[in-house]
């Protein structure tokens, strides 16, 4: 792997561990009322502090936590670990190169870093396959999204040289196709539409 491509692998995990930190502070199986009943008079207040803080934070950085928090619970479990691990090592490393690594990542293009929420995979190829999927009608982008989840790595790559070639006003009519063809065709399908 060349040394700009580890790099950037690493800032991408910087922002990824932030979503791993954050989502490992909830609790997400019980129901509020019983996770408060199970909580010792230390815990709920506790918990009232960190509420308290929660409500003290400005609004847009309330909506950034909640969609970080979103996007943890979008991910399935071995993309999880996988965050998980680049936590620990980010967290093994000197707090001065943290820090580095969470302003490099804080730095990048806003696209970038709302991409690196799709997960590890998605978040590395969305740069090039941003333009087919950047402005969805929102009655289309779960059935996008679980279609890119579900594809392999050299779909995504012949997914994302089709994004680049496309035309803006040709893009709608493009994912609808590409949402109608059978999963078993796709591949094929990709592959003919890139070598046209």
């Amino acid at each position: 792997m060349r040394h700009a491509d580890r790099r950037r692998a690493r800032v991408a995990a910087a922002g990824l561990a932030l979503l791993a930190v954050m989502a490992t502070s909830f609790a997400q199986d019980a129901t509020p009322a019983a996770r408060w009943a199970a909580m010792s008079p230390t815990a709920q207040a506790a918990w009232q502090q960190r509420r308290l803080a929660w409500d003290a934070l400005p609004r847009d950085e309330q909506a950034d936590r909640r969609a970080r928090y979103a996007a943890w619970r979008a991910l399935d479990e071995v993309q999880r670990a996988r965050l998980r691990a680049a936590a620990s090592e980010i967290a093994a490393l000197p707090p001065e190169h943290q820090a580095a690594l969470r302003t490099q990542f804080r730095v990048l293009d806003g696209m970038q870093r709302q991409g690196w929420r799709l997960g590890p995979d998605l978040g590395a190829d969305w740069p090039r396959l941003q333009p087919l999927f950047a402005y969805v009608p929102p009655g289309e982008r779960d059935a996008l999204l679980s279609l890119l989840r579900r594809m392999d790595a050299e779909q995504r790559d012949d997914l994302a040289a089709l994004a680049q070639r496309l035309p803006p006003q040709d893009r709608d009519a493009f994912r609808r196709e590409l949402l109608a063809v059978p999963e078993g065709q796709r591949r094929t399908w990709l592959r003919q539409r890139r070598d046209r």
